[in-house]
């Protein structure tokens, strides 16, 4: 069993997870555990159902044809079921995406589509589908200083008294080989992330384990010839589309029955770090001037001290 960091859990998998830290604190228990082993084809006639999925209490099933069943129980157990011809690394690629996506809701940590950087001990969240630059954003914050918290996918809670906080992820960038060029980060450039594919793992500055409070979440948009770039506040409702829009899977956020969770979320978010909408060419030339603007912006809202 190989040990990794997954959104600030300790997680104990016997399919090696390409793309992920290998965690060293051996001397705390697994919080998570992956292994290959049957999963039944289905959870039973109560079960609540999609196209490839259905739960049933504490327990998750998810198909990915020609891959893999997935069956995960109580947040803390995946089981692997190959589908024939399969490889574990045709599974791997699953697990570090949607089927932890799925777990984390399980335990029920709040999941967006989202990068994070370190600014002055807080983390600063970037949402985006993909394509929308997060990865890219947080490579770039990297090369300034900012390091790597979490690259596609955070998670957060509510930590006691209501705070927001990310829980940091032992997880590589995945960057196009174009953007490592152009970001002058190629000394960190690892394997690619599939085979044929011009896109490579690249090693953070730094990992961490302890959760961090939010100090900014931004939305990304691309500028169109008729929108103004710059960086604006949004109010609590404009926020909660945002934040919703970008959850992980938000058809299961309903499912599983966390709006509510979701809903209160946005409004820990919202009162205390602000949610932006940051709208900017996309493109690399422009690039120090948009860090530009987020180092002002960090500093008028108190998130940094003035220089």
């Amino acid at each position: 069993m190989t040990r990794y960091r997954i959104a600030g859990l300790i997680v104990e998998s016997s399919i090696e997870l390409p793309g992920l830290i290998l965690e060293n604190a051996d001397d705390q228990p697994a919080e998570v555990t992956i292994t290959c082993g049957e999963v039944p084809q289905s959870l039973g006639e109560s079960a609540i159902t999609g196209p490839t999925w259905e739960f049933l209490e504490s327990r998750f099933l998810l198909r990915i044809p020609d891959v893999a069943w997935f069956l995960l129980s109580d947040g803390c157990q995946i089981t692997v079921d190959l589908a024939p011809g399969a490889e574990r690394a045709d599974a791997a690629i699953f697990l570090i995406g949607t089927v932890f996506g799925i777990l984390l809701h399980q335990r029920g940590r709040i999941v967006l589509h989202a990068s994070a950087v370190k600014v002055n001990g807080k983390a600063v969240l970037f949402l985006g589908a993909s394509g929308a630059g997060k990865s890219t954003m947080a490579a770039a914050l990297g090369s300034h200083g900012y390091p790597l918290i979490s690259d596609d996918l955070c998670a957060i809670s509510l930590a006691p008294g209501g705070s927001p906080v990310v829980h940091p992820d032992g997880r590589r960038l995945k960057l196009w080989a174009d953007a490592i060029t152009r970001l002058d980060v190629s000394s960190r450039q690892g394997d690619p992330v599939r085979n044929r594919l011009e896109k490579f793992y690249v090693e953070p500055t730094e990992v961490f384990a302890a959760p961090l409070s939010i100090g900014a979440v931004y939305a990304l948009a691309e500028a169109r010839p008729s929108d103004q770039p710059g960086i604006k506040l949004i109010n609590v409702a404009e926020a909660g589309l945002r934040l919703r829009r970008n959850a992980y899977r938000p058809l299961l956020v309903s499912r599983m029955g966390q709006r509510a969770q979701y809903f209160q979320a946005v409004a820990a978010i919202s009162n205390t770090a602000g949610v932006f909408d940051l709208c900017r060419a996309l493109d690399f030339a422009q690039m120090p001037e948009i860090i530009g603007w987020l180092e002002r912006h960090w500093v008028e809202i108190g998130l940094t001290d003035p220089i």
